[in-house]
This record gives C-alpha cells, structure tokens and sequence, in this order.
C-alpha cells in the first residue's frame, strides 16, 4: 500500500468496504464511515455483529475503495483497548470533532471498533 496515497483520502466520508460472504462466498459490499489513526483504517458498528463483521470473522481479507484508492487489507474486530481506544476516538474526532473522554465513551459503550491493516 502506498501510505501516501491513502493519506490524500482520509478526510473522505465514506470507504466502501468489500468482504467475503461466509455462506455464498460472493463479495459483498458496504459504504461506510471510516477514519484513520497511523497506518490503520477504523471503521465502527453499533449492536450485534453485521453481515459484514462476520464475514470478517470468516475470512479477514478484505478489500476497499476511498474516491480513488482501492487497496487490501486485513480486518479485524478489535479486542484490545488500546486499539478500541485509538479506533473510537479517531472515529468520533472525524465525524463530531474534539469531545471529553466520557462522552466519546458514552457513544462507543454498546459498539464494536472494526481495524483494517492496509497491504
């Protein structure tokens, strides 16, 4: 992946995230929020696991698109806090801007943080 590169995209609204279906095997795309922290791509759901979040748990090669950039990488649902940590505040700051911890806390308490590793 060229770092560079996605970096001119970042302040883009919108990845679409391409996985692979665990039962038919066909690609399955989604347009999503997304934000960067480092080299990392976060993306974040609210509530139980989605379609897509399980495909990734299948199978966590993925692709995506941002404008211009399309690349591959390797998606993960975070377990770790210091990535859920860096994952949700890169997220919220993107999106709503500077806030206190106990509110991006608040706003991340029933979701899931997603971090795709660029290849």
């Amino acid at each position: 992946m060229n770092t560079p590169r996605i970096g001119k995209v970042e302040s883009e609204k919108y990845i679409y995230l391409t996985t692979i279906g665990r039962h038919t095997g066909s690609a399955h795309t989604v347009q999503l929020w997304f934000a960067m922290a480092g080299e990392k791509i976060y993306l974040s759901h609210e509530g139980t696991h989605t379609d897509w979040m399980k495909n990734i748990i299948k199978n966590n090669q993925v692709e995506y698109k941002i404008r211009g950039v399309h690349s591959k990488g390797i998606a993960r649902i975070v377990t770790n806090e210091d990535a859920f940590h860096t994952g949700k505040n890169a997220l919220y700051n993107k999106y709503y801007g500077p806030a206190t911890k106990e509110i991006i806390d608040d706003w991340f308490s029933m979701s899931k943080v997603v971090e795709i590793t660029p290849q």
